[in-house]
């Protein structure tokens, strides 16, 4: 015996246990520093989780803030992919409960706790059991769940499991947290904030690829850059809020007439880009008369009550045949415009070879 009454055997254990935790904590911190990659972040969370505590079935709920529930972003043990499509309501089942009041729980027999749900605190039909849920907190306010289900036979969760958890979950709420926030910076950077469209900066990118692909695959890809008529009459006439409105529909108009593997950016101003994906000129000329149409037969502004008139002029170019480069098809596109521009506007024009 030991000090205390405790058995050497049973210190040895304890050191072990407790050097095990330190190292997994170091490693998660690391490694969680490393990415900000939402699905990498709970990857690595739920790794460790299962590394240390071995459970029968575990799960990672997160919440969605729209529905005001519970979905499982992670579900691992038998029974798992039923619940991938599941929601949980706040404060349904021990879960639930844990996200709601903001305090961990553990239920060494789940007969004994009365919002235990079968339904979703067990990824199998345990009756009997133990269950660990931890709420991933951030700032006073909770992000999700970590929950454990240990079936009969299994061993009992205990208060340093509990205690292992959350110190984990303090570091996936941050973790989590960080990888969200630079997800909505990334999404600032490269989407619009008038109209929704990707922005210049979005357009360079998904160009560069989109021409680098077509070189090395001999696919044809197209650009149409667009420019709005008199577009500063209706600022003038109507005022800024008008014409930020008109903007979003614009946008709109754009999304409704392509197709899903293509994408309409906007360029600056009262100017948009339109890529077209393995299109060649002759079908772009196609879209661009499509998009003309429907630019002529709309009415704009009805939301503020108006009924305005906008049409737009239109330049096509195309790679390879105009040119090679991501950089000069936006040229040959923008040259292609301002010939519409100068013949009256309201048209189409193909660039020249």
């Amino acid at each position: 015996m030991v000090p205390g009454g405790m058995r050497a055997t049973d210190l040895l254990a304890a050191l072990r246990r407790t050097v095990e935790q330190l190292a997994a904590f170091n490693e998660l911190a690391k490694a969680l520093t490393s990415t900000l990659e939402s699905r990498e972040v709970l990857g690595l969370v739920m790794q460790k989780v299962s590394s240390l505590l071995r459970p029968a079935n575990w799960s990672l709920l997160l919440h969605d803030e729209t529905s005001d529930t519970l979905y499982f972003e992670i579900a691992v043990g038998m029974g798992a992919d039923r619940l991938r499509n599941e929601r949980i309501a706040v404060g349904e089942g021990i879960a639930g409960t844990a996200f709601r009041t903001l305090k961990p729980r553990l239920v060494d027999d789940v007969r004994s706790a009365p919002d235990f749900s079968p339904r979703f605190d067990a990824v199998t039909d345990f009756r009997t059991g133990s269950v660990l849920a931890v709420p991933l907190i951030f700032r006073g306010r909770a992000l999700g769940v970590i929950e454990l289900v240990n079936g009969e036979g299994d061993p009992r969760f205990s208060e340093e499991d509990l205690a292992a958890v959350m110190a984990i979950a303090d570091f996936a709420a941050i973790a989590i947290q960080n990888a969200r926030d630079f997800q909505r910076v990334q999404e600032l950077t490269l989407v619009d904030e008038h109209t929704g469209l990707g922005n210049v900066r979005s357009l360079r990118r998904q160009l560069d690829a989109e021409v680098t692909r077509a070189r090395s695959l001999g696919h044809p890809l197209s650009l149409l850059f667009l420019d709005l008529d008199h577009f500063k009459a209706v600022n003038d006439s109507h005022g800024h809020l008008v014409g930020s409105a008109l903007l979003r529909e614009v946008g709109g108009l754009l999304r409704e007439e392509l197709r899903p593997v293509d994408a309409a950016f906007r360029y600056g101003g009262d100017e948009f880009a339109v890529m077209l994906v393995e299109v060649d000129t002759r079908y772009a000329v196609q879209t661009g008369e499509r998009i003309l149409a429907r630019f002529r037969s709309h009415r704009f502004g009805k939301g503020s009550g108006l009924d305005l008139r906008v049409t737009t002029s239109l330049g096509v170019a195309g790679c390879p045949e105009h040119a090679s480069q991501s950089t000069e098809l936006i040229e040959a596109a923008d040259r292609a415009m301002y010939l519409v521009k100068a013949r009256g506007r309201d048209g189409l024009a193909v660039a020249s070879t």
